[in-house]
């Protein structure tokens, strides 16, 4: 989504220090009307950083309404209560804040960033996008055609036409399915009083999931969250989105488009993030195909035979789903080769597993790389929000190391051969590529 204005340069810099991952300890703080927020107070820079997400993103929408969550977070803000999107718009800028929205296939999300003195304001302005969204008609106008013109682009894109297919591949009729933008012709259907409806019955304080970070108290962030979050209604809508089925065995389908590099993405069947054998997972799928140069996939196919410039693979856990999914580039005439290669990897790594050093290297990476994804307020509050999300526990920041730490060699083969199975991988091409034996030629939306 589209960002209003982000907070003055010179503060960056200080944000991104004042929050080392040691010192970070959480606080959860309920208010007097119910609403629960987990708050990281730090008084050492005047910044104050929210993230708020609804349950339930884009993968609610209804199949003649896709796109409608994504279609409503780019309209907030785009005025809200007496102020019209100008206005709405110069105020957070003259507030030195930022005010931005996202949706995801299970998420509405808000990212708030404001200087603390400026927070009460920041945080009415939020109030307004949440309970009095105007949708003037120019401003929906704009952003309808902008999104049906970045829809119409991606039909043109060898990544978007390539990731299309593989997720249509995999998930057909399920919501997973579809795009989080929608079609050009749903997006050309939804109405003001669709987004009016949507927000209505998804915007529930039991579906809500907040965190806090920096210059403000816990007695002031209550009186903050009621003011701002207090006349949403107490539950949402009945609305849920069906579990997923297990993928079909693997296939590799091409799209012919004349480019002299063809785009692959690939995987197969992963793991939810409530699964037991996660944290083993993620230690195997690091060693196996993290974008770094020394994971296996990467060792095989750019540094040993040059295949490609980048190829990587992770785990991407859904609500609903659990998959593995990765991307490589190759010139034409080596498609095919990348293509084996990253199937003999996978074989491998399933039948015989990591090696001792392997799995100690990995660990170490993971382990001691993760504080320095808490480097500034914004990225620890988006972190409160996913831990809550994901039902973790308030303490999951100083359990995580051990977690890691304690997988076994032995864990590490069983995962691997539990999860990784070269049968199951898909692939989808685009592009020219040359001596793909046994590809399916399709069009590209079929």
């Amino acid at each position: 989504m589209k960002g209003v204005v982000r907070l003055a340069a010179l503060l960056v810099p200080v944000v991104l220090l004042a929050l080392p991952a040691h010192a970070v300890t959480i606080e959860e703080v309920k208010t007097a009307q119910g609403i629960t927020a987990w708050l990281v107070e730090d008084h050492s820079v005047p910044v104050v950083s929210m993230d708020v997400a609804f349950r339930g993103g884009a993968a609610l929408d209804p199949q003649d309404k896709a796109g409608i969550a994504n279609f409503t977070a780019d309209l907030l803000d785009e005025g809200a209560g007496d102020l019209d999107s100008t206005a709405y718009q110069s105020k957070v800028e003259d507030l030195s804040a930022s005010l931005t929205f996202d949706v995801s296939q299970d998420m509405f999300a808000a990212h708030m960033r404001t200087l603390s003195a400026n927070a009460t304001s920041v945080f009415d302005l939020l109030r307004l996008s949440f309970t009095a969204p105007r949708f003037d008609d120019a401003p929906v106008a704009r952003v309808r055609a902008h999104i049906i013109d970045g829809l119409a682009s991606a039909e043109k894109q060898p990544n978007a036409i390539a990731a299309r297919l593989w997720w249509k591949n995999g998930f057909a009729d399920h919501p997973y399915a579809r795009s989080v933008r929608g079609t050009k012709e749903s997006v050309a259907g939804i109405s003001t009083d669709d987004m009016r409806a949507m927000m209505h019955d998804r915007f529930g304080k039991d579906q809500m999931v907040i965190g806090v970070v920096g210059d403000i108290t816990p007695a002031k962030l209550k009186d903050m969250l009621d003011s701002t979050f207090g006349t949403l209604p107490d539950h949402a809508a009945a609305g849920a989105t069906v579990e997923t089925q297990e993928r079909a065995p693997g296939e590799v389908k091409v799209v012919a488009m004349p480019i002299p590099q063809s785009v692959v993405i690939f995987g197969e069947n992963g793991i939810k993030r409530n699964d037991p054998d996660w944290y083993t997972a993620l230690v195997v799928m690091n060693i196996l195909s993290s974008g770094g140069l020394t994971s296996r996939v990467a060792l095989e196919v750019r540094e040993q035979r040059g295949l490609a410039y980048s190829v990587s693979a992770s785990l991407n856990p859904l609500q609903h789903a659990g998959v593995i999914i990765g991307q490589v580039g190759s010139q034409n005439a080596r498609v095919a080769q990348a293509i084996d290669v990253i199937r003999d990897v996978w074989k491998r790594m399933h039948d015989d597993g990591p090696t001792a050093k392997e799995l100690t290297d990995s660990k170490t990476y993971l382990t001691g790389s993760f504080p320095l994804s808490l480097d500034s307020t914004g990225q620890i509050a988006a972190t409160l929000v996913s831990i809550q999300f994901d039902h973790l526990g308030i303490d999951y920041l100083n359990r995580r190391a051990a977690l890691i730490d304690k997988v076994t060699l032995a864990d590490a083969k069983r995962v691997a051969k539990r999860l990784l199975d070269p049968a199951m991988l898909s692939f989808v091409v685009v592009g020219s590529p040359e001596n793909l034996q046994g590809a399916q030629r399709v069009i590209p939306g079929g």
